[in-house]
């Protein structure tokens, strides 16, 4: 069934690009605000509640198969109050709901589904649903009904659930165990990390395999500073494996988000502006140790990319690019064959073709990724390297052309501050004056824009206008980028602004009497739980990046609050890191005073 493109819903008047991608649905879709809470206490409606993001593959196709169908929509917008949610603008609901969702199902991810009573209270999580049940999934269409009827029949079983979940999850969940951290807690965390590590193809899992940066910046300080040449081994040869996958885009550079196999070859296309700038922190690291000329080249690249494809007019940085154009995941980036052959001609064209593994059959669902798994990156000449260069900018040249991904247009102050800390490094290793000043006009951006009159730091940016109150991972990851970009330039503003900063950070989250930092301020919107985020996965969690914030500031300052703070903060979940010090990497990277 068609979408009824005449008559928007309330997504309409919202600046998310996730949000603005539902506001034709024929679903009476509301944002997350007080009239849709409201409305579904006064007509006593469980409310549906999706979680996504504008650039995520699954979110397109729930959209496609279910939000732009007229039979889910008269069910929805009958017998419940949906609201859609953009898990980048507002990441601390993000984070309430999914830890739900993992407590409910083992498991989460996006899109993220849940019904809640008309207090917000879940009482059922999942992901992706199909429109009708099918391979034992049961559909959308199947489910909302069922709900709807037990709604009706046992509200008052549901509401009681809906409580003792919550009180569940708060006691479990919501809550890390305090303690001193280990003094072998580095040893372990090494040895651990050698347990999952994949000796073939480096990373550390099977699959899906994600980079994880924080692994390999550890085993690279570990085995730099312990001089344990088996944990440098590691590190190396998932970076190398990294860049040999189709992970990497070599044709427009920068990593993708992850790859669904064991070798890196097939990307979730998907390209991030987190992932990205904490891989060229991790990239250059290496460089910094290892003095070889690949990471060197491997973090130019990544900041190529960048600076063509993210960076806004005004300096910020965007947030990511799509998986998919024209409803296809990796249609701009996959070539046949006889494409490369027609547009560098026979010669030219198999030489590329066979040094990038493009053939007839294919590499991807009859099509090409380019990749260079297997090949020695070392026995190739300096001029067959500059041809190949040279047909890699005709190749990108004639890509461009092609219908190219949705760019999420939000600048997410946050991610900005990844950005700000990896440009800034890499300029200063490198001596590359473009990536500083690249750094200062974004740090400059975000203090110019996404600071209000009060001084408090906003989260997102959209279309020349800054909203939401700042999370801690705003506060945290952006002032660990102007501590970088201090430590590069001198600039004694940046190191002011990141001290007020700090002082408001503690004002705001910090528990004053369990320590450690909570997801959201208390000035933000009062949720249903208030979580405090420890665990590092793809993103870096608030308190371990304000953990190597304040470790950093004390080593510049030597202020011997910063020393206490940095103490009751690593006791806060001294224990946790004990229990699973996987989870928690970049506070153990803090631990070592890991300073870029």
């Amino acid at each position: 069934m068609k979408e009824n493109f005449n008559n928007p819903n309330r997504l309409i008047d919202e600046k998310s690009p996730y949000l603005l991608q539902h506001a034709y649905n024929p679903i009476k879709w509301y944002p997350w605000k007080d009239e849709a809470l409201n409305k579904a206490k006064e007509e006593d409606k469980p409310i549906f509640l999706s979680i996504g993001y504008s650039t995520c593959r699954w979110c397109h196709n729930m959209n496609r198969e279910s939000f732009q169908d007229e039979e889910v929509a008269h069910i929805l917008n009958e017998y419940f109050i949906p609201i859609k949610v953009d898990r980048e603008e507002r990441p601390d609901i993000d984070k309430v709901y999914i830890t739900f969702a993992e407590a409910l199902t083992g498991m989460a991810g996006w899109p993220l589904t849940l019904i809640l009573t008309p207090e917000g209270k879940p009482f059922f999580a999942g992901t992706y649903f199909p429109k009708r049940s099918k391979k034992g999934s049961i559909g959308l269409i199947e489910l909302l009904t069922k709900v709807k009827d037990i709604w009706k029949e046992k509200k008052n079983d549901i509401v009681q659930e809906s409580n003792f979940i919550l009180k569940e999850v708060n006691r479990r969940y919501n809550r890390h165990l305090k303690g001193n951290i280990d003094k072998n807690i580095l040893k372990i965390a090494r040895d651990e990390l050698e347990e999952i590590y994949d000796e073939i193809n480096g990373g550390f899992s099977t699959r899906p395999k994600f980079p994880l940066p924080q692994y390999i910046i550890f085993l690279l300080e570990y085995g730099y500073n312990m001089n344990d040449e088996k944990a440098s081994r590691m590190a190396e040869n998932t970076l190398i494996n990294m860049y040999k996958g189709g992970i990497f885009d070599h044709v427009g550079f920068g990593f993708y988000r992850y790859s669904v196999d064991e070798k890196w070859l097939v990307p979730h296309f998907e390209k991030m502006l987190y992932d990205n700038a904490l891989l060229g922190i991790t990239y250059i690291r290496a460089y910094e140790i290892t003095k070889k000329p690949l990471y060197k080249e491997i973090g130019e690249k990544i900041f190529e990319f960048l600076l063509r494809d993210l960076l806004s007019e005004e300096g910020g940085f965007y947030s990511a690019l799509d998986a998919e154009t024209e409803g296809e995941e990796g249609k701009y980036y996959i070539f046949e064959y006889d494409e490369i052959i027609n547009l560098l001609g026979e010669e030219f064209g198999k030489f590329y073709a066979k040094y990038y593994d493009i053939t007839e059959r294919g590499n991807f669902e009859g099509k090409n990724i380019p990749n260079l798994i297997g090949k020695d990156l070392d026995a190739i000449s300096e001029l067959d390297m500059n041809k190949l260069d040279s047909m890699r900018d005709m190749i990108l040249s004639y890509r461009d052309k092609r219908v190219k991904p949705h760019r999420d247009g939000k600048i997410l102050t946050s991610w900005n501050g990844l950005a700000v800390a990896s440009l800034a490094y890499g300029g200063r290793v490198l001596n590359k004056e473009l990536f500083i000043r690249s750094s200062k006009k974004a740090a400059d951006f975000i203090i110019d824009n996404c600071i209000d009159e009060k001084g408090h730091l906003l989260s997102t940016h959209v279309e020349g206008e800054s909203y939401n109150y700042g999370f801690l991972e705003d506060y945290a990851f952006f002032i660990y980028g102007l501590l970088t970009l201090y430590k590069t330039t001198n600039d004694q503003r940046y190191l002011e602004i990141s001290k007020k900063l700090m002082d408001d950070m503690l004002s705001l989250f910090w528990d004053e009497e369990d320590g450690g930092f909570y997801h959201y301020s208390r000035i933000s919107e009062k949720l249903i739980i208030k979580p405090k985020d420890y665990y590092d996965g793809a993103i870096p969690s608030g308190n371990s990046f304000a953990a190597l914030a304040l470790q950093n500031l004390l080593a510049l300052t030597k202020d011997e609050r910063i020393y206490d703070i940095l103490n009751k903060l690593f006791y806060s979940f001294g224990k946790s890191i004990n229990e699973d010090p996987l989870a928690h990497m970049y506070s153990i990277l803090a631990l070592t005073a890991f300073d870029i």
